[in-house]
């Protein structure tokens, strides 16, 4: 697929994250409004009780503490709910961020066998060139030696030049040694030397990738083509290191 193909599908598929992102941020600006309004009403109801603390009932005492409690489970119901947003934006911009390398990496195996093929025809092509000019040299010594031996007249002259002409090699043209080819290398993509790394392939993650349930796996995330998974398993997955392990105990 050309450069162009692959830019034209990645721009598609990110076309409403903007705005999916401005409706996240949104949300979780609205969830911080309604979390300070809540905590000026705790306040309020703090300062009321500690100053009316001696006058008030016990059944006004419970009152104040009751609203100021239910406040307080707002506020944290406010505060999950905009950690969950935060992991949705998250996730929102890592999956992307997987198709791209995803899309680069087959982008550079397409450019390597891209890069095979124009070598084996060139190859191929000078091979050819080679053994056609080898054929018309054999051809012209032939057409040669013909029409010396037809002027021939038997003198010992004649018959001198008749087995000079003849002399093996003289029409030989001298073997052209051709270097082996080896495709030229692709450019290496830049690495972020901040991005982190996983799976014991130690790269980026890309593609589709399963976690360890293993909670003190030193890896955690593996790609699927590393580990030889292509669906993910039903269940509990632990990694191969964890796998040994768990065996040996």
């Amino acid at each position: 697929m050309a450069a162009g193909m692959y830019l034209e599908h990645y721009l598609d598929s990110i076309e409403n994250l903007p705005f999916e992102l401005q409706r996240n941020f949104n949300l979780m600006r609205d969830l911080d409004q309604r979390t300070e309004d809540l905590k000026g009403q705790i306040d309020s109801l703090a300062k009321e009780y500690t100053a009316n603390a001696r006058t008030l009932s016990s059944e006004q005492k419970l009152s104040i503490l009751r609203q100021i409690q239910q406040s307080y489970s707002k506020c944290k119901e406010f505060g999950d709910d905009k950690v969950q947003l935060a992991m949705q934006t998250y996730e929102m911009v890592d999956k992307h961020i997987r198709r791209l390398d995803t899309d680069l990496a087959r982008f550079e195996a397409d450019l390597k066998e891209k890069q095979i093929e124009s070598t084996d025809y060139d190859s191929t092509s000078s091979k050819g060139k080679k053994g056609d000019s080898r054929q018309k040299e054999k051809k012209t010594a032939k057409t040669r030696s013909k029409v010396k031996s037809s002027d021939e007249d038997g003198s010992p002259k004649s018959a001198q030049k008749k087995v000079k002409l003849l002399q093996p090699g003289e029409f030989n043209s001298p073997t052209s040694n051709f270097g082996n080819v080896h495709p030229s290398d692709v450019l290496d993509m830049p690495v972020d030397p901040n991005e982190p790394t996983y799976c014991l392939c130690h790269q980026v993650s890309y593609g589709e990738m399963i976690g360890c349930d293993n909670t003190d796996c030193s890896i955690e995330w593996f790609h699927f083509a590393c580990v030889g998974l292509t669906t993910k398993p039903r269940g509990k997955w632990y990694c191969p290191r964890c796998s040994q392990d768990r065996k040996r105990k």
